[in-house]
């Protein structure tokens, strides 16, 4: 092997061991960049009251515990959806108010992040529903009106109208009976079919 071919072997090793050495500094300096724009604005953010910023321009101000949100707080995100209420170890769990971007709102028990519990979710368009939570979704006995006074009081599933209940039209005239899936099959008090409105899918 020439002196030549030999130099030029250690050049590009020597170029590679450079350009490894820069990416893990560039590394190391972004890690710390986003640790150091996440920090402690306001209080005792370990153990008391305090103010929290994110890196991503979230915001909390509340109790803290072990270095956690751990208490009563409210937590704002970037989009303007702001949570009210009860925290454990950074978590949203117990009683708070949930306000989405669009206006809509949740009033009522959480278990690790998800609605679950008793619960009333309020949506942009006024429509309303009062009952049961699970997982984030409705599950259980629940009551759900829609603006135009139609109401739906009964079993749901996984969001949508599931089991026994009662589909009351704005003109008085009720629907009782079993739904599936969101979608009616029921009779009036005499005995006749009857077909709501809606159809109850979305629910």
């Amino acid at each position: 092997m020439t002196a030549s071919m030999e130099d030029r072997r250690k050049t590009i090793h020597l170029s590679g061991v450079l350009v490894v050495v820069i990416f893990l500094n560039l590394l190391v300096f972004l890690t710390y960049a986003n640790i150091l724009s996440a920090a402690c604005m306001e209080g005792n953010c370990d153990y008391g009251q305090g103010t929290y910023i994110r890196s991503d321009g979230s915001k909390y101000v509340g109790e803290f515990k072990n270095g956690k949100f751990n208490g009563q707080g409210t937590y704002t995100n970037p989009d303007g959806s702001k949570y009210v209420g009860e925290f454990t170890d950074d978590r949203l769990n117990g009683q708070g108010t949930y306000t989405f971007p669009d206006g809509s709102e949740y009033d009522g028990e959480f278990t690790d992040n998800k609605r679950t519990g008793r619960g009333r979710y309020t949506f942009s368009d006024r429509s309303r529903y009062v009952g049961e939570f699970k997982d984030g979704k409705f599950n259980g006995q629940g009551e759900y009106t829609l603006p135009n006074g139609s109401k739906y009081v009964g079993e749901f599933k996984d969001g949508k109208i599931n089991g026994q209940g009662t589909y009351t039209n704005p003109d008085g005239s009720k629907c009782v009976g079993e739904f599936k899936d969101g979608k009616i099959n029921c009779q009036d008090a005499h005995g006749k079919r009857t077909e709501p409105s809606s159809d109850g899918e979305g629910l």
